[in-house]
């Protein structure tokens, strides 16, 4: 083998591992994406059943959750007394 044939399979050596790699960044990704899929839902469903518990048992006695019910309960407070403020300032 001469020398131009020796650079030409180097080349062509690399090219395919180039191209193997790339597939497997590529197919990462897409498995990534699918992770994030799958938290995204796991995600929503856990504030799903917050939301539920919340509205279930927010004004129940020695319920597991009465601290964080309150703040809730405050904060919703907060966002009603801003958004009135908001009103105000428009001349709503």
């Amino acid at each position: 083998m001469d020398f131009f044939e020796k650079v030409g399979e180097t080349i062509t050596e690399k090219g395919k591992e180039v191209t193997s790699k790339a597939k497997d960044i590529a197919e990462i990704a897409g498995l990534r994406n699918q992770i994030s899929t799958c938290e995204d839902v796991i995600r929503k469903n856990y504030l799903e059943i917050g939301r539920l518990y919340y509205e279930q048992f927010a004004n129940t006695e020695n319920n597991a959750f009465e601290e964080q019910c309150v703040a809730i309960a405050n904060a919703k407070n907060g966002v009603e007394a801003l958004e009135e403020k908001i009103r105000e300032i428009k001349g709503l």
